[in-house]
Parts: C-alpha cells; structure tokens; sequence
C-alpha cells in the first residue's frame, strides 16, 4: 500500500510539472534540404507556435532555382470566439488566403463569417448563424 502512495505521489508530482510547462517550449520546426543531380534540389521548412489559447504553423518550400511559397496558418480561441485564417505567397509576390471567425451566441446558436481571397484579389464572404434546433415548417 505504501508503494502504492508512493507511486500516485510521484505520478500526481509528474503530471504537475508538465502541466507547468509554458507554452513557449511548445515551439517546433525544422528543415530538411533535397538535393539532386545538376543543382536540382530544394528546401522544406515548418515552423508551429502553440501558445495558450492559439497556434500557428508557418511552412515553406524553396527551390534552388529560386522557386517557392510560403503558408502561414492560425487560429485563436478566446472568449467563445474562434478566429482563424491562411495565407499563401510565392516568391513572386502572388498572394491568396482565407479567414473565419466563429461565435457561440450563448443561447445554443453560432455565427460565423469566411472571406476567401484569391491570387487576383477578387473576394468572396459567407456569414450565417446555425442553430441546434431544427427550424419549424
């Protein structure tokens, strides 16, 4: 029984600890290069923050011809509101992405709004509210 207590007390101490842990040691990423014959190749990369409450990844792929594109995603979740989008460039400057926002209306409903905007920057929103209840006919 002893053992026993010893061991919940150990686990219970473990647990704590890496519940403890800041967000900041949440951060990882990398790279990892490919390289072929005649110069070929290039490389990936990814970055993801984890923080309280949001995350963010970032990614990315470059030639060695000096091709590539980078995508940057998050989202945050605070007071019954998530937010969240991506956004994508190329070396070239093009850039397109999307958003969304999300709300829990405290009576059982939520509303949400996305707006998408393509590489010509031409726009798109769709917005709505959703309920748990069916509608009535």
């Amino acid at each position: 029984m002893k053992k026993l207590a010893i061991a919940l007390v150990a686990g219970a101490t473990v647990a704590a600890s890496l519940a403890a842990v800041p967000a900041e040691a949440q951060r990882r990423g990398g790279s990892t290069s490919i390289q072929g014959s005649g110069g070929r190749g290039g490389t990936l990369s990814r970055s993801v923050n984890r923080q309280p409450g949001s995350t963010s990844v970032t990614r990315g792929i470059q030639t060695n011809s000096g091709r590539g594109s980078t995508t940057t995603r998050g989202g945050s979740l605070a007071n019954g509101t998530y937010s969240g989008g991506a956004t994508h460039t190329t070396n070239n400057g093009t850039t397109w992405g999307r958003s969304t926002t999300a709300t829990g209306n405290g009576d059982g409903s939520g509303s949400f709004s996305s707006t998408a905007t393509g590489p010509n920057d031409r726009t798109g929103t769709v917005s709505g509210t959703v309920s748990t209840t069916p509608p009535q006919n």
